[in-house]
């Protein structure tokens, strides 16, 4: 099997020991994956029931990367529900039960005690401040670390439909102060301060010590649009899939409300 993003963070991490930048990035690819958590039977309205392991005396629940994976750890048919990695961890957090990764099936294998998933959802907490100042100039970006462009990409690429397109630019406002922005152009309304969020969690997973990144929203008619596309680094955001079918909404796709654990 062709390794999984999740597989080349890891791979990064485990070649990296005490590198907080490599841990970081693993964690961010833990939160934004998309993970198929182990059940004992079949979702039931808005709870789940996940399979818990007892290891070295403390609990674990499973998840896998791929379905595949799921099936060849359990070697039978089996229940099982998909969430992102940052609904496992919001969910799992407050009971102190750890997460076990593709466990016994992929070079990613990992057991993630409840205290680091603790500090996930608390990472991943961080909201950015909200602030109004004027730019007086739009700039090329420079001097950004390259490990910022990839995670920036590697976020936006999960942004489905949300905007058009983003603009990474240099920023000089009214006060003098130098800056960077991402300026989305596009943007769906209500999908501003998740791509705010979105935004500020890779500048932290980046593992940059000091650093800001602004971020702003203009539609296609501004002409800050296109200020921003004639010296802005472009990121093109995917576009959704058509929708053919109106399905129940299943549980833990709101982010806002994790299922129960049962």
């Amino acid at each position: 099997m062709t390794d999984t993003p999740l597989d080349t963070a890891h791979a990064a991490m485990q070649g990296a020991q005490g590198d907080d930048a490599a841990r970081l990035r693993f964690y961010e690819r833990l939160a934004d994956a998309e993970l198929f958590l182990l059940l004992t039977k079949e979702v039931e309205g808005e709870s789940i029931s996940p399979e818990v392991f007892e290891v070295q005396d403390q609990s674990f629940v499973l998840v896998f990367d791929t379905e595949e994976r799921l099936s060849e750890f359990v070697g039978k048919a089996a229940p099982y529900v998909a969430l992102s990695g940052r609904m496992v961890a919001q969910m799992l957090a407050p009971s102190g039960i750890g997460l076990g990764v593709n466990l016994d099936v992929a070079p990613s294998s990992i057991l993630i005690p409840a205290e680091a998933l603790g500090w996930l959802v608390d990472t991943l907490d961080n909201a950015p401040d909200e602030v109004e100042t004027r730019v007086d100039a739009f700039s090329a970006p420079a001097g950004l670390p390259e490990v910022l462009i990839t995670s920036l990409d590697a976020k936006l690429s999960t942004a489905v439909g949300l905007a058009r397109w983003a603009y990474l630019v240099g920023t000089t406002y009214e006060n003098g102060v130098r800056s960077h922005m991402l300026g989305f152009v596009g943007a769906v309304p209500e999908a501003q301060g998740a791509l705010a969020k979105a935004v500020s969690e890779a500048l932290t997973f980046s593992g940059i010590d000091a650093g800001a990144l602004d971020v702003g929203f203009f539609d296609s008619s501004d002409p800050v649009a296109a200020q921003l596309a004639r010296v802005g680094l472009r990121f093109d955001l995917p576009e959704p899939e058509v929708a053919v079918e109106h399905v129940p909404i299943a549980p833990g796709s709101d982010p806002q409300k994790p299922p129960k654990l049962r």
